[in-house]
């Protein structure tokens, strides 16, 4: 890897527009509205009194697939989404314009043959009135580098989940075609699509997106643990550790921590797999 090109790579602020449908595209790509009679989900699939998700944030403003330029010497094909922390500081509104401002916060060399840490972050601005509205923090884990040096911070390492019985657990399904609306949100790898891209990259099907299994996790906090009010919603963190597939159900178990904390797994219950793990919230 090219340390010196990563540390100073620079990317121009992002400004994405967005609107109704795409609010509400979002929702349906959770699988929001699956019931039509639940009158509690129903602000985030219906324009009357909209509500926008804080997991959006995520998505919004991508800078595309900047590790896949030949200057930086990233072996991007053995790249793996490793971890995503979002924390809101204010809730998003229901459409507008964000801009997005990126810095490569830090690459934590983990040595010759056992790859590196790439952390990347994001802060998001109301474009129109210039707040803070959230702070995304991804890493990447570049399995096909390492021993090449690092620079800046890194994220904490995560903790196990309590050794004890959940305090919650809350079970959401999935759909056979939910990649196929959640992509449509923006991330278009035919790996969520295509299974002849599915079986080279070693899967038998499409498998769903990390950010929905992340956005899944979302949902099932606002419903248990905030009244499904967005404001409340302050910050979650998720490790990813095995892919979803479309179809199954995911349970989540919550842990309660006190004062609003909550630590939490997922797994996905058809094959007892564990798919989001030593992950941490936060509400009001």
């Amino acid at each position: 890897m090219d340390i010196e090109k990563i540390r100073t790579m620079a990317i121009d602020p992002i400004i994405q527009p967005y609107d109704k449908r795409d609010t509400i595209l979002y929702a349906l790509g959770l699988g929001y509205g699956a019931d039509p009679l639940d009158e509690a989900e129903l602000p985030f699939v219906y324009e009357k009194d909209l509500r926008c998700l804080p997991s959006y944030a995520n998505i919004l403003c991508h800078p595309g697939f900047w590790a896949q330029d030949p200057q930086f010497g990233i072996d991007w094909v053995k790249i793996l989404h490793a971890e995503q922390d979002l924390v809101m500081h204010q809730a998003l509104p229901a459409t507008g314009a964000i801009r997005g401002e990126y810095r490569v916060a830090g690459l934590e060399d983990k040595g010759e043959g056992r790859g590196a840490l790439l952390h990347q972050e994001k802060d998001l601005f109301d474009d129109a009135t210039g707040d803070h509205l959230a702070t995304v923090r991804s890493t990447l884990f570049l399995r096909g580098n390492g021993g090449e040096g690092g620079f800046g911070d890194a994220m904490p390492a995560a903790q196990p989940v309590p050794d004890r019985a959940p305090d919650r657990i809350v079970e959401i399904a999935t759909l056979p075609r939910q990649a196929l609306i959640y992509r449509l949100s923006g991330d278009w790898n035919p790996l969520h699509a295509d299974p002849a891209i599915a079986r080279k990259a070693g899967f038998d099907r499409p498998i769903l997106h990390g950010l929905c299994t992340k956005g899944l996790a979302n949902r099932a906090i606002l419903a248990s643990y905030c009244d499904h009010d967005v404001a409340r919603f302050q910050s979650m963190f998720v490790r990813f550790s095995k892919p979803v597939m479309p179809g199954e159900t995911i349970r989540f178990e919550f842990f309660e921590e006190g004062a609003g904390q909550l630590r939490f797994r997922a797994v996905a219950v058809e094959r007892n797999a564990v798919v989001l793990d030593r992950c941490s919230a936060s509400v009001g």
